[in-house]
């Protein structure tokens, strides 16, 4: 188990590494580049706080130990990167021959920004999901964990352990989250670099998120709606052109626009948790 302390180092050293990142773009690429990119880069890393308390929940449901979870996260990881990946080449190929698909994107990111901003929360039921039914169906289950053990054999047959369903449902959940994350991104630009860089890098520091979130989870519950309202936002960036072609809104003022909402959904949050820590 990573300390909050040595998360947060760790997730400082993952934005750094996007800023250098950001800066090698501004010299080889240029200025406009490098804006698109910084812009991706924080929409992505805010959208992966809503897929962070996602995960809060599952490894809650499953009951997953402390050691374990770092493994999970792991591989998690690596299958969000290659899940990235394709939705992102699949994404570029739509808007390359069917423009008119970045209209479709929009109309999603606004249902599902103002449903996480302002609708009911939904209760997360694991046990619902539709891949793990199909995968219970090809496959045993052992409801017994065995160290940090995906699969096991007894007498003879191989057995899923609830870590390995865990991971499956975690995997299967990103494919949700990646219906609101890849349209966001295309809607501050269509460079296929610039999009999968921008999610690479913000993934990447998932892991060490997850253990800062863990620890702060619940005294920054407002930055979930800041982040739907962030989604409504860059909906509604993508649809203005629809109306009027020159209604076109700049990069840099989507930039600014997204750092204010983030900053005042923390400052509500804080100021929030000080009235219920004032309160007898």
């Amino acid at each position: 188990m990573m300390s909050p302390k040595k998360a947060l180092k760790w997730v400082i050293f993952w934005i750094c590494i996007a800023l250098a990142f950001n800066a090698g773009v501004y010299f080889y690429l240029g200025h406009q580049k490098a804006i698109e990119f910084l812009t991706g880069y924080i929409i992505e890393e805010s959208l992966s706080v809503d897929n962070l308390f996602v995960f809060l929940v599952l490894f809650k449901y499953f009951k997953i130990p402390l050691h374990a979870q770092r493994r999970v996260l792991n591989w998690g990881i690596i299958g969000v990167i290659i899940l990235r990946g394709v939705f992102i080449l699949l994404g570029s190929a739509l808007i390359s021959n069917f423009g008119f698909v970045l209209y479709f994107f929009g109309a999603i990111l606004i249902y599902s920004g103002y449903q996480m901003a302002f609708g009911e929360e939904k209760e997360i039921h694991p046990e619902k999901n539709k891949v793990l039914r199909l995968f219970k169906r090809f496959y045993k289950v052992t409801t017994d964990y065995h160290g940090e053990k995906f699969f096991v054999k007894k007498e003879g047959v191989k057995y899923a352990t609830p870590l390995f369903v865990c991971l499956l449902v975690l995997e299967s959940t990103d494919l949700v989250f990646a219906i609101d994350s890849i349209p966001a991104i295309f809607a501050i630009t269509t460079d296929p670099f610039i999009v999968f860089s921008s999610n690479i890098l913000a993934v990447l520091g998932l892991r060490s998120m997850y253990f800062l979130l863990s620890a702060v989870a619940d005294k920054f519950e407002f930055v979930k709606k800041g982040v739907g309202i962030i989604l409504c936002y860059v909906g509604v960036k993508m649809l203005l052109p629809m109306i009027k072609p020159e209604w076109h809104i700049p990069v840099y003022i989507s930039l600014i626009v997204i750092l204010s909402v983030l900053a005042l959904s923390v400052l509500i949050s804080i100021i929030q948790n000080k009235r219920a820590g004032q309160k007898p």
